[in-house]
């Protein structure tokens, strides 16, 4: 802040001689005492002292101190939002831009990454988007809630490990450094038969389909119904009873009154 005011104040002062100089420059040029180069150097002499004074205004303003108003202390605002995660400053300690060591770390550590190491008998188990339970150490019954977001391609030679990534959302209380341990969920792919929802006849709490049968007729299959399908509300999930593939009625309803009858 002092070499920026010391600066600012020659500036001040070589402006204000550079203009004196160009209006005294203005004066003999009228009265026809000097050349036009003469007063063309006098101009340029001033426009250059303003551009360096306007220069030192502008390094003072992103100090953070109104050239106007010298103070003594300033204001250094973090670019960013976070916690101090690491500090390498001291009071009355210097410090310089863009040098090391930097003065203060701050971390974004609203959500955090969790590191495990899994066996390799274990890892054709472990697959990206899965979740995982997790337990800290430091709070045995606070459990956590994560999805693996990476997994490593290099496995360590003397314990056979790799390091598997796990993202989870911080509640204030994980502390960088601390110990875990995850449990996996690994997700299952099943396959589901889609019927229309007009083949489903449901009697006495429980659900039925018509299937063919030999010689043109048809039996009633007992089904464990799903979810109707949010997207197409025409159509209903059969967990079992039926396979993909299998024909069924598409209208048991109307069917249902032809056997009755």
């Amino acid at each position: 802040m002092a070499g920026g005011f010391d600066a600012y104040r020659k500036a001040v002062a070589d402006e204000l001689l550079a203009r004196k100089q160009l209006n005294r420059a203005v004066d003999l040029f009228a009265h026809g005492a000097i050349a036009e180069q003469d007063l063309e150097v006098a101009q340029d002499a001033e426009d250059d002292a303003k551009t360096t004074l306007a220069t030192a205004t502008e390094h003072l303003r992103l100090l953070g101190n109104d050239p106007d108003k010298p103070m003594g202390m300033v204001d250094i605002v973090a670019p960013t939002s976070g916690v101090i995660t690491d500090q390498e400053v001291t009071n009355a300690a210097l410090v310089q831009a863009y040098s090391s060591p930097s003065p203060f770390t701050i971390s974004d550590v609203s959500s955090v990454w969790i590191v495990c190491d899994v066996y390799e008998n274990d890892l054709p188990s472990v697959r990206l988007g899965d979740t995982a339970d997790i337990t800290l150490n430091a709070y045995p019954h606070h459990p956590f809630k994560g999805k693996v977001s990476n997994i490593g391609m290099i496995l360590d030679p003397s314990i056979r490990t790799a390091k598997v990534r796990i993202e989870v959302e911080n509640p204030g209380i994980m502390r960088l450094g601390m110990f875990a341990r995850a449990t996996f969920r690994g997700q299952t792919v099943e396959i589901h038969t889609i019927v229309p929802a007009s083949a489903v006849l449901r009697m006495h709490d429980r659900d039925f389909v018509f299937v063919p049968a030999p010689d043109n007729k048809f039996r009633r299959v007992e089904v464990v119904s799903g979810d109707v399908l949010t997207e197409n509300t025409s159509l209903q999930e059969i967990k079992s009873g039926v396979k993909p593939g299998q024909q069924v009625v598409t209208n048991a309803l109307v069917l249902d009154h032809v056997l009755a009858q």
